[in-house]
């Protein structure tokens, strides 16, 4: 049995229409009456109405706008439209609003029937699918979440066939006729530094908030984690879902608002676009598309349809300028200009992931040929957490690019500023050495390594700076360690060749003599101790 509203200002169309219909033929079993919009939403308020027999043109609200409103608050109900006016602009806003018939008063019993038939048949089916979609809801969460996995990861072909097999053997229960919308929701970036058990604890109430801010807000669904920092969220559709994607949308963006508030990250959603069941992995990697493309912006929504790819094309700098930039150390403005370039291309909106990465191998490319012109060795000043972390995020967006810019750039200019002071490097290698002197293999590689230079331009500049070679000025502090040691202290000559990094005896014996003249012993008796 169905409820039936009808709505319109003129009261002996109203009577009339009762006076016909015979309700109980027809299936009606509460009839209800309205005068004007703000009274029809009264009864709606109170009552579950399956079809609506409403006016066009009334006082206090047309019923085109009634309709508008019973899209967006019932649309689950029918509505059929009974108006004087034959006029085509009308026909057409009903259509396109949803509206099941257009019937020109007055109209015949038959032809009112014939439409209340319609409507109700069209009522019936989605009686029918809404139950088989409560059905599928009804399965036990974790089975459908692996059902789901399987499908995503082609464990399950994408074929209907096969499909309704697996579902059939796994007992769940869904109509082929159901359509799925899945969304991606991507962690672009963490606020504060986190631990892994932080990050999966976040993670799962982002996913606990997904569930209550965009599917109970426009449908039913599913909320799956399928790697780190990406969520999918696939929404099971009728087809009286008009307005989905409008609601989706603003319920997006609340969340996006809501996770940058409470749970300390940048995210993006995307909306996919609807489809049958063995439609949605290409959907999927459709939407991992646009995610890993997306390095231009951050807590954004974007809808895959009417998605299309951008015409713009983008040429690289030419970084001649910027490198003799750098070599004059000239930091600040480096950074200054990439950032304006940058943000020029954002706004060209013709930036995704390929163009970002070779700017990123360019601009690494011309850091590191500036630091070898300076005799800095860069693999070696950018092998800290740091700088690894920061060098393989850089790619992810424009945001991550310039984080390791700004740090490369400072950190590589601070290493040349140092080196240009002369005394600061000396000073800390020979600190080094003096601490490390009794290494027997204290090699010039290990020293260079320690200062970030190369270790042919190291042996240049100490000689220039020192007047000595490295490897002389070793053994002048070796043997004068040793002598410290023979004049001061008991310690067995032995032991004291091994103190200053000589594990043979006779070696050391041999560099001691050619330094003093004298060997251990005899500079020992003449001395010392």
């Amino acid at each position: 049995m169905y409820r039936l509203l009808m709505v319109d200002d003129e009261m002996h169309v109203i009577e009339g229409i009762k006076s016909d219909l015979d309700l109980a033929q027809n299936e009606i079993s509460e009839l209800y009456t309205a005068y004007n919009m703000r009274q029809a939403q009264e009864i709606f308020a109170k009552n579950r109405i399956d079809i609506m027999l409403c006016d066009i043109e009334m006082p206090q609200g047309s019923g085109l706008e009634l309709l508008t409103w019973v899209r967006e608050h019932h649309p689950e109900t029918e509505t059929i439209f009974l108006t004087a006016h034959a006029d085509f602009k009308y026909a057409k806003q009903a259509i396109q609003l949803g509206s099941l018939e257009f019937l020109i008063k007055p109209a015949f019993v038959n032809e009112l029937e014939e439409a209340l038939s319609k409507a109700k048949m069209k009522i019936s089916k989605h009686s029918e699918l809404r139950h088989v979609n409560e059905l599928w809801m009804q399965n036990h969460p974790l089975i459908v979440e692996r059902f789901w996995m399987d499908l995503l990861d082609q464990t399950i072909p994408s074929h209907e066939t096969v499909i309704k097999e697996v579902a059939e053997n796994r007992n769940l229960i869904y109509s082929e006729s159901m359509t799925f919308l899945p969304l991606l929701i991507s962690v672009q970036r963490w606020h504060k530094d986190l631990s892994l058990r932080e990050e999966k604890i976040l993670e799962y109430a982002l996913k606990n908030s997904s569930q209550e801010m965009i599917v109970q807000q426009v449908t039913d669904g599913q909320v799956i984690p399928i790697d780190r920092g990406k969520i999918l969220v696939i929404l099971y559709l009728n087809t009286y879902n008009e307005g989905i994607l409008e609601k989706l949308v603003r319920s997006c963006e609340d969340y996006i608002a809501s996770c940058n508030r409470y749970f300390y990250c940048d995210l993006c959603c995307y909306i996919g676009t609807d489809g049958f069941m063995h439609d949605v992995r290409p959907i999927v990697q459709d939407l991992m598309a646009l995610d890993k493309n997306n390095v231009a912006f951050n807590n954004k929504v974007f809808a895959l349809a009417g998605k299309s790819a951008s015409s713009v094309q983008i040429k690289l700098p030419d970084m001649t300028v910027w490198s003799a930039m750098l070599k004059k150390g000239t930091k600040e403005k480096v950074i200054a200009v990439v950032t304006e370039y940058l943000e020029n291309l954002v706004r060209a909106e013709g930036l995704d992931a390929n163009v970002l990465n070779q700017f990123y191998e360019d601009f690494l490319q011309m850091t590191y040929f500036v630091l070898n012109l300076k005799g800095i060795q860069a693999h070696q000043l950018f092998c800290d957490e740091l700088s690894l972390v920061l060098s393989r995020n850089a790619t992810r967006s424009v945001t991550d690019l310039l984080t390791w810019i700004r740090h490369t750039t400072q950190k590589a200019m601070d290493q040349a500023e140092a080196v240009e002071e002369a005394t600061s490097v000396i000073e800390r290698l020979k600190q080094y050495i003096a601490v490390h002197l009794d290494q027997s293999e204290l090699s010039r590689e290990e020293l260079a390594e320690h200062v970030y230079l190369h270790p042919d331009y190291l042996s240049r500049f100490f000689k220039k700076e020192t007047g000595v070679s490295i490897s002389d000025y070793l053994l002048q502090e070796r043997v004068n360690l040793a002598k410290e040691l023979l004049c001061k202290s008991d310690m067995p000559i032995g032991s004291i060749a091994l103190a200053v990094g000589y594990s043979n005896f006779s070696h050391f014996s041999k560099m001691f003599k050619k330094v003093t003249n004298l060997n251990p012993n005899d500079y020992r008796q003449q001395n010392g101790f």
